[in-house]
Protein backbone atom coordinates (compact mmCIF):
# COMPACT_ATOMS: atom_id res chain seq x y z
CA UNK A 1 0.00 0.00 0.00
CA UNK A 2 1.43 3.31 -1.36
CA UNK A 3 1.71 6.69 1.47
CA UNK A 4 -1.61 7.84 -0.78
CA UNK A 5 -3.73 5.14 -0.34
CA UNK A 6 -3.01 4.49 3.56
CA UNK A 7 -3.38 8.24 4.10
CA UNK A 8 -7.05 8.27 2.35
CA UNK A 9 -7.97 5.09 4.29
CA UNK A 10 -7.09 6.35 7.50
CA UNK A 11 -9.12 9.71 6.37
CA UNK A 12 -12.25 7.57 5.88
CA UNK A 13 -11.53 5.46 8.98
CA UNK A 14 -11.28 8.98 11.23
CA UNK A 15 -14.43 10.28 9.15
CA UNK A 16 -16.42 7.31 10.00
CA UNK A 17 -15.45 7.56 13.54
CA UNK A 18 -16.20 11.31 13.88
CA UNK A 19 -19.94 10.40 12.25
CA UNK A 20 -20.61 8.07 15.36
CA UNK A 21 -22.39 10.34 17.75
CA UNK A 22 -20.89 10.56 21.26
CA UNK A 23 -23.84 9.28 22.86
CA UNK A 24 -23.66 6.35 20.97
CA UNK A 25 -23.14 3.94 23.74
CA UNK A 26 -25.52 5.51 26.20
CA UNK A 27 -29.13 5.98 25.29
CA UNK A 28 -31.29 8.04 27.73
CA UNK A 29 -35.17 8.75 28.44
CA UNK A 30 -36.60 11.44 30.64
CA UNK A 31 -35.26 11.84 34.17
CA UNK A 32 -31.87 9.92 33.34
CA UNK A 33 -28.53 11.09 33.71
CA UNK A 34 -25.08 9.92 33.98
CA UNK A 35 -25.40 9.89 37.74
CA UNK A 36 -28.87 10.00 38.55
CA UNK A 37 -32.72 8.14 37.44
CA UNK A 38 -36.14 9.78 38.44
CA UNK A 39 -38.74 7.50 39.29
CA UNK A 40 -41.64 8.51 40.69
CA UNK A 41 -44.74 7.39 42.78
CA UNK A 42 -48.15 8.09 43.98
CA UNK A 43 -49.48 6.94 47.41
CA UNK A 44 -52.04 7.88 49.83
CA UNK A 45 -49.81 9.25 52.64
CA UNK A 46 -52.94 10.67 54.14
CA UNK A 47 -56.85 9.81 53.34
CA UNK A 48 -58.29 6.26 54.35
CA UNK A 49 -55.38 4.07 52.83
CA UNK A 50 -53.02 5.76 54.71
CA UNK A 51 -51.66 2.36 55.59
CA UNK A 52 -50.49 1.52 52.80
CA UNK A 53 -48.48 4.24 52.39
CA UNK A 54 -45.76 1.56 54.16
CA UNK A 55 -45.48 0.51 50.83
CA UNK A 56 -43.87 3.75 49.19
CA UNK A 57 -42.10 4.54 52.20
CA UNK A 58 -40.05 0.64 51.70
CA UNK A 59 -39.48 1.48 48.40
CA UNK A 60 -37.53 4.74 49.10
CA UNK A 61 -35.96 2.45 51.76
CA UNK A 62 -34.91 -0.45 49.75
CA UNK A 63 -33.79 2.37 46.81
CA UNK A 64 -31.50 4.07 50.08
CA UNK A 65 -29.30 1.13 50.42
CA UNK A 66 -28.97 0.40 46.68
CA UNK A 67 -27.95 4.22 46.10
CA UNK A 68 -25.80 3.95 49.39
CA UNK A 69 -23.99 0.68 47.66
CA UNK A 70 -22.91 2.94 44.51
CA UNK A 71 -26.14 2.94 42.90
CA UNK A 72 -26.87 1.01 39.26
CA UNK A 73 -23.98 1.22 37.14
CA UNK A 74 -23.44 4.65 38.50
CA UNK A 75 -26.29 6.36 38.67
CA UNK A 76 -28.30 6.76 42.04
CA UNK A 77 -31.99 6.30 41.96
CA UNK A 78 -34.60 9.26 42.71
CA UNK A 79 -37.35 8.11 44.21
CA UNK A 80 -40.17 11.01 44.04
CA UNK A 81 -42.89 9.97 45.84
CA UNK A 82 -46.34 12.45 45.99
CA UNK A 83 -49.19 12.25 48.45
CA UNK A 84 -52.57 11.76 46.63
CA UNK A 85 -54.83 11.19 49.67
CA UNK A 86 -56.01 8.03 47.47
CA UNK A 87 -58.23 10.93 45.47
CA UNK A 88 -58.35 10.24 42.35
CA UNK A 89 -58.69 13.82 41.41
CA UNK A 90 -55.47 14.66 43.57
CA UNK A 91 -53.59 11.22 41.40
CA UNK A 92 -54.12 13.40 38.00
CA UNK A 93 -52.96 16.62 39.63
CA UNK A 94 -49.51 14.57 41.28
CA UNK A 95 -49.12 12.21 38.50
CA UNK A 96 -48.87 15.44 35.62
CA UNK A 97 -46.65 16.95 37.96
CA UNK A 98 -44.69 13.50 38.05
CA UNK A 99 -44.61 13.68 34.23
CA UNK A 100 -44.57 17.25 32.87
CA UNK A 101 -42.38 18.82 35.73
CA UNK A 102 -40.22 16.36 37.44
CA UNK A 103 -40.20 13.94 33.84
CA UNK A 104 -39.59 11.04 35.74
CA UNK A 105 -38.61 8.10 33.46
CA UNK A 106 -41.03 5.67 34.90
CA UNK A 107 -43.74 5.72 37.97
CA UNK A 108 -43.67 2.76 39.82
CA UNK A 109 -46.13 1.05 42.38
CA UNK A 110 -48.94 4.30 41.90
CA UNK A 111 -51.65 3.07 44.68
CA UNK A 112 -55.08 2.34 44.35
CA UNK A 113 -57.65 0.83 41.69
CA UNK A 114 -59.22 4.47 41.20
CA UNK A 115 -56.29 6.42 41.84
CA UNK A 116 -54.30 4.61 39.36
CA UNK A 117 -57.67 4.35 37.09
CA UNK A 118 -57.76 7.91 36.85
CA UNK A 119 -54.17 7.97 35.29
CA UNK A 120 -54.30 4.94 33.01
CA UNK A 121 -55.15 6.66 29.68
CA UNK A 122 -53.10 9.36 30.01
CA UNK A 123 -50.09 7.62 31.35
CA UNK A 124 -50.36 5.36 28.05
CA UNK A 125 -50.88 8.24 25.88
CA UNK A 126 -48.04 9.59 27.21
CA UNK A 127 -46.05 6.52 27.13
CA UNK A 128 -44.36 6.37 30.54
CA UNK A 129 -44.32 3.18 31.90
CA UNK A 130 -46.44 2.65 34.70
CA UNK A 131 -44.86 -0.44 36.51
CA UNK A 132 -45.88 -2.86 39.40
CA UNK A 133 -49.15 -0.55 40.12
CA UNK A 134 -50.37 -1.28 43.91
CA UNK A 135 -53.76 -3.18 42.99
CA UNK A 136 -54.86 -5.98 42.01
CA UNK A 137 -57.51 -4.89 39.08
CA UNK A 138 -57.54 -6.95 36.18
CA UNK A 139 -57.18 -4.47 33.90
CA UNK A 140 -53.40 -3.65 34.63
CA UNK A 141 -52.74 -7.12 32.67
CA UNK A 142 -53.62 -5.42 29.29
CA UNK A 143 -50.53 -4.96 27.12
CA UNK A 144 -52.52 -5.39 23.62
CA UNK A 145 -54.42 -1.97 24.70
CA UNK A 146 -52.48 -0.62 27.51
CA UNK A 147 -48.63 -1.46 27.05
CA UNK A 148 -47.33 1.27 29.33
CA UNK A 149 -49.25 -0.65 32.34
CA UNK A 150 -48.15 -3.46 34.10
CA UNK A 151 -49.25 -4.94 37.61
CA UNK A 152 -47.60 -6.46 40.36
CA UNK A 153 -49.90 -8.73 42.66
CA UNK A 154 -51.97 -11.70 41.23
CA UNK A 155 -55.20 -10.01 40.24
CA UNK A 156 -58.58 -9.56 41.77
CA UNK A 157 -60.31 -12.10 39.71
CA UNK A 158 -57.41 -14.49 40.08
CA UNK A 159 -57.81 -14.11 43.76
CA UNK A 160 -61.34 -14.79 43.84
CA UNK A 161 -61.92 -17.72 41.47
CA UNK A 162 -59.15 -19.25 44.43
CA UNK A 163 -61.66 -18.59 47.23
CA UNK A 164 -64.70 -19.86 45.09
CA UNK A 165 -62.57 -22.90 44.93
CA UNK A 166 -61.56 -23.10 48.83
CA UNK A 167 -65.28 -22.65 49.36
CA UNK A 168 -66.78 -24.77 47.41
CA UNK A 169 -64.77 -27.66 48.97
CA UNK A 170 -64.77 -26.94 52.50
CA UNK A 171 -67.88 -25.31 52.70
CA UNK A 172 -70.19 -26.34 49.85
CA UNK A 173 -73.74 -25.48 51.33
CA UNK A 174 -72.64 -22.02 52.41
CA UNK A 175 -74.29 -19.42 52.07
CA UNK A 176 -72.12 -16.31 50.88
CA UNK A 177 -72.51 -12.69 51.64
CA UNK A 178 -69.60 -10.04 50.32
CA UNK A 179 -68.73 -6.83 51.64
CA UNK A 180 -66.94 -5.12 48.47
CA UNK A 181 -65.21 -1.68 47.61
CA UNK A 182 -67.54 -0.18 44.73
CA UNK A 183 -64.71 0.33 42.11
CA UNK A 184 -63.05 -2.22 39.94
CA UNK A 185 -61.57 -3.73 43.06
CA UNK A 186 -65.14 -4.98 43.92
CA UNK A 187 -66.59 -5.78 40.75
CA UNK A 188 -63.54 -7.92 39.53
CA UNK A 189 -63.92 -9.68 42.76
CA UNK A 190 -67.36 -10.35 42.19
CA UNK A 191 -66.75 -11.61 38.77
CA UNK A 192 -64.25 -14.15 40.06
CA UNK A 193 -66.26 -15.54 42.97
CA UNK A 194 -68.83 -16.08 40.18
CA UNK A 195 -67.15 -17.75 37.56
CA UNK A 196 -65.21 -19.52 40.36
CA UNK A 197 -67.84 -20.83 41.77
CA UNK A 198 -70.21 -21.40 38.39
CA UNK A 199 -73.08 -23.20 38.31
CA UNK A 200 -73.08 -22.73 42.10
CA UNK A 201 -72.95 -19.15 42.48
CA UNK A 202 -76.52 -19.29 41.60
CA UNK A 203 -77.42 -20.65 44.96
CA UNK A 204 -74.48 -20.03 47.39
CA UNK A 205 -74.73 -16.08 46.35
CA UNK A 206 -77.26 -14.30 48.49
CA UNK A 207 -76.14 -11.43 49.23
CA UNK A 208 -73.56 -8.03 48.05
CA UNK A 209 -73.19 -4.93 49.81
CA UNK A 210 -71.07 -2.21 48.87
CA UNK A 211 -69.45 0.69 50.41
CA UNK A 212 -67.45 3.86 49.17
CA UNK A 213 -63.99 4.78 50.40
CA UNK A 214 -65.51 8.11 51.57
CA UNK A 215 -67.86 5.90 54.28
CA UNK A 216 -67.06 6.53 57.76
CA UNK A 217 -67.40 2.85 58.67
CA UNK A 218 -69.33 -0.16 57.30
CA UNK A 219 -71.02 -1.27 60.45
CA UNK A 220 -74.55 -1.50 58.73
CA UNK A 221 -73.31 -3.61 55.90
CA UNK A 222 -72.16 -6.00 57.98
CA UNK A 223 -75.23 -5.92 60.03
CA UNK A 224 -77.08 -6.60 56.79
CA UNK A 225 -75.02 -9.33 55.55
CA UNK A 226 -75.83 -10.64 58.89
CA UNK A 227 -79.44 -10.68 58.62
CA UNK A 228 -79.53 -12.12 55.25
CA UNK A 229 -78.67 -15.34 56.73
CA UNK A 230 -74.97 -15.43 55.22
CA UNK A 231 -72.64 -17.83 57.00
CA UNK A 232 -69.52 -17.24 54.84
CA UNK A 233 -68.75 -13.50 55.07
CA UNK A 234 -66.26 -12.46 52.02
CA UNK A 235 -64.80 -8.78 52.69
CA UNK A 236 -63.08 -7.42 49.75
CA UNK A 237 -62.26 -4.16 51.24
CA UNK A 238 -59.21 -2.37 51.78
CA UNK A 239 -57.54 -0.95 55.26
CA UNK A 240 -59.51 0.68 57.77
CA UNK A 241 -62.89 -0.88 56.02
CA UNK A 242 -61.23 -4.40 56.71
CA UNK A 243 -60.52 -3.55 60.24
CA UNK A 244 -64.14 -2.31 60.61
CA UNK A 245 -65.33 -5.30 59.29
CA UNK A 246 -63.85 -8.05 61.96
CA UNK A 247 -64.60 -5.84 64.56
CA UNK A 248 -68.18 -5.74 64.19
CA UNK A 249 -68.62 -9.28 62.96
CA UNK A 250 -67.15 -9.89 66.52
CA UNK A 251 -69.46 -7.49 68.16
CA UNK A 252 -72.43 -9.30 66.73
CA UNK A 253 -71.72 -12.56 67.88
CA UNK A 254 -71.23 -13.28 64.16
CA UNK A 255 -68.97 -16.29 63.17
CA UNK A 256 -69.48 -16.90 59.90
CA UNK A 257 -66.20 -18.35 57.71
CA UNK A 258 -64.57 -15.34 57.19
CA UNK A 259 -62.12 -14.68 53.80
CA UNK A 260 -60.61 -11.38 54.31
CA UNK A 261 -58.48 -9.99 50.79
CA UNK A 262 -54.98 -10.72 50.45
CA UNK A 263 -54.71 -6.60 50.01
CA UNK A 264 -55.64 -6.27 53.90
CA UNK A 265 -54.46 -9.24 55.54
CA UNK A 266 -51.44 -7.48 56.85
CA UNK A 267 -51.15 -8.35 60.67
CA UNK A 268 -49.95 -4.77 61.67
CA UNK A 269 -51.81 -2.62 59.82
CA UNK A 270 -55.44 -4.33 59.37
CA UNK A 271 -55.73 -7.21 62.09
CA UNK A 272 -53.81 -5.18 64.79
CA UNK A 273 -56.40 -2.66 64.72
CA UNK A 274 -59.16 -4.92 64.70
CA UNK A 275 -57.73 -6.70 67.38
CA UNK A 276 -55.79 -10.14 67.41
CA UNK A 277 -58.37 -11.91 69.10
CA UNK A 278 -61.26 -10.87 66.70
CA UNK A 279 -59.35 -12.11 63.58
CA UNK A 280 -58.33 -15.70 64.78
CA UNK A 281 -60.06 -18.13 62.34
CA UNK A 282 -59.95 -15.50 59.53
CA UNK A 283 -58.93 -16.99 55.94
CA UNK A 284 -56.84 -15.06 53.38
CA UNK A 285 -54.30 -16.16 50.50
CA UNK A 286 -50.83 -15.01 50.16
CA UNK A 287 -47.85 -14.91 47.44
CA UNK A 288 -45.31 -13.48 49.90
CA UNK A 289 -43.52 -14.68 53.57
CA UNK A 290 -45.51 -13.27 56.44
CA UNK A 291 -42.54 -11.85 58.38
CA UNK A 292 -43.74 -12.84 61.80
CA UNK A 293 -44.39 -16.76 60.98
CA UNK A 294 -41.81 -18.80 62.81
CA UNK A 295 -40.74 -20.77 59.98
CA UNK A 296 -39.03 -18.26 58.21
CA UNK A 297 -37.07 -16.75 61.24
CA UNK A 298 -33.42 -18.73 61.11
CA UNK A 299 -33.93 -17.79 56.57
CA UNK A 300 -30.91 -15.65 54.80
CA UNK A 301 -33.65 -14.11 53.18
CA UNK A 302 -35.45 -13.17 56.37
CA UNK A 303 -32.16 -12.18 58.13
CA UNK A 304 -31.11 -9.86 55.18
CA UNK A 305 -34.77 -8.57 55.16
CA UNK A 306 -34.95 -7.81 59.11
CA UNK A 307 -31.30 -6.05 58.69
CA UNK A 308 -32.43 -4.37 56.01
CA UNK A 309 -35.48 -2.67 58.01
CA UNK A 310 -33.09 -2.33 60.77
CA UNK A 311 -30.49 0.21 59.05
CA UNK A 312 -33.02 2.13 56.43
CA UNK A 313 -36.50 1.52 57.36
CA UNK A 314 -36.81 1.04 61.08
CA UNK A 315 -40.36 2.91 61.98
CA UNK A 316 -41.32 0.44 60.04
CA UNK A 317 -43.37 -2.85 61.77
CA UNK A 318 -41.57 -5.96 61.42
CA UNK A 319 -44.98 -7.76 61.17
CA UNK A 320 -46.23 -5.89 58.50
CA UNK A 321 -46.29 -7.60 55.36
CA UNK A 322 -47.23 -4.15 53.29
CA UNK A 323 -43.54 -3.38 54.00
CA UNK A 324 -41.80 -6.77 52.60
CA UNK A 325 -44.49 -5.91 49.41
CA UNK A 326 -43.04 -2.54 49.07
CA UNK A 327 -39.41 -4.11 49.28
CA UNK A 328 -40.10 -6.92 46.87
CA UNK A 329 -41.59 -4.17 44.14
CA UNK A 330 -38.52 -2.26 45.14
CA UNK A 331 -36.28 -5.60 44.29
CA UNK A 332 -38.34 -5.68 40.93
CA UNK A 333 -37.77 -2.28 39.61
CA UNK A 334 -34.27 -2.76 40.59
CA UNK A 335 -34.08 -5.74 38.58
CA UNK A 336 -35.15 -3.92 35.52
CA UNK A 337 -33.28 -0.98 35.40
CA UNK A 338 -30.10 -3.20 35.88
CA UNK A 339 -31.35 -5.18 32.83
CA UNK A 340 -31.72 -1.89 30.46
CA UNK A 341 -28.12 -1.24 31.51
CA UNK A 342 -27.52 1.93 29.45
CA UNK A 343 -30.08 2.00 27.27
CA UNK A 344 -32.17 3.82 29.57
CA UNK A 345 -35.80 4.84 27.93
CA UNK A 346 -39.10 4.22 28.29
CA UNK A 347 -39.01 1.41 25.79
CA UNK A 348 -36.89 -0.19 26.78
CA UNK A 349 -37.82 0.42 30.46
CA UNK A 350 -40.83 -1.68 29.46
CA UNK A 351 -39.38 -4.67 27.33
CA UNK A 352 -37.24 -5.65 30.34
CA UNK A 353 -40.17 -5.31 32.65
CA UNK A 354 -42.13 -7.77 29.84
CA UNK A 355 -39.41 -10.33 30.43
CA UNK A 356 -38.40 -10.82 33.82
CA UNK A 357 -38.34 -14.33 35.37
CA UNK A 358 -37.15 -14.28 38.92
CA UNK A 359 -37.09 -15.57 42.59
CA UNK A 360 -37.30 -12.81 45.02
CA UNK A 361 -36.37 -13.68 48.78
CA UNK A 362 -39.97 -12.41 50.22
CA UNK A 363 -41.92 -14.42 47.76
CA UNK A 364 -43.22 -17.84 48.88
CA UNK A 365 -41.07 -20.88 48.02
CA UNK A 366 -41.92 -21.86 44.61
CA UNK A 367 -43.60 -18.51 43.43
CA UNK A 368 -41.84 -16.48 40.97
CA UNK A 369 -42.00 -13.17 39.02
CA UNK A 370 -42.65 -13.96 35.25
CA UNK A 371 -43.97 -11.54 32.31
CA UNK A 372 -43.66 -11.86 28.96
CA UNK A 373 -44.95 -9.24 25.86
CA UNK A 374 -48.34 -10.92 25.95
CA UNK A 375 -48.56 -11.32 30.00
CA UNK A 376 -48.41 -8.34 32.72
CA UNK A 377 -49.35 -10.01 35.42
CA UNK A 378 -46.12 -10.54 37.42
CA UNK A 379 -47.29 -12.87 40.47
CA UNK A 380 -50.39 -15.05 39.75
CA UNK A 381 -49.66 -17.82 42.59
CA UNK A 382 -51.05 -18.03 45.85
CA UNK A 383 -51.14 -20.43 48.51
CA UNK A 384 -54.62 -20.12 51.67
CA UNK A 385 -53.76 -19.05 55.05
CA UNK A 386 -55.25 -19.00 58.36
CA UNK A 387 -54.58 -17.02 60.72
CA UNK A 388 -53.98 -18.32 64.36
CA UNK A 389 -53.70 -14.73 66.67
CA UNK A 390 -50.40 -14.38 66.04
CA UNK A 391 -49.73 -15.12 62.63
CA UNK A 392 -50.63 -16.88 59.44
CA UNK A 393 -50.70 -20.18 58.79
CA UNK A 394 -50.41 -21.75 55.25
CA UNK A 395 -52.00 -24.93 54.09
CA UNK A 396 -52.41 -26.75 51.11
CA UNK A 397 -50.83 -26.56 47.30
CA UNK A 398 -49.90 -23.04 45.59
CA UNK A 399 -52.72 -22.12 43.60
CA UNK A 400 -52.01 -20.81 40.17
CA UNK A 401 -53.80 -18.39 37.56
Amino acid sequence: MNFHTLLTSTVVILLGFAQVPAHAQKNYGPGVTDTEIKIGNTAAYSGPASVYSVGAKAIKSYFDKINDEGGINGRKLNFISLDDGFNPAKTVEQTRKLVEVDQVLMVVQPLGTAPVTAVHKYMNSKKVPQLFVGSGASKWGDPRNYPWTMGFIPDYVTEAKIVAKYIAKHKPDGKIGVLYQNDDLGRDFNRGLAEGLGARAATMLVAKVSYEITDPTVDSQIVALKDAGVDVLVTAALGKFASQSIKKVNELGWRPMHYLINASSSVGSVLKPAGLGNSVGIISSSYMKDPSDPQWQKTKELEDYMAWMKRYYPAADPNDWLVAWGYSAAQATVEVVRKAGNELTRENIMKQAANLDLALPMLLPGIRVKTSPDDYFPIDQMKIMTFNGTTWELAGEIFQR
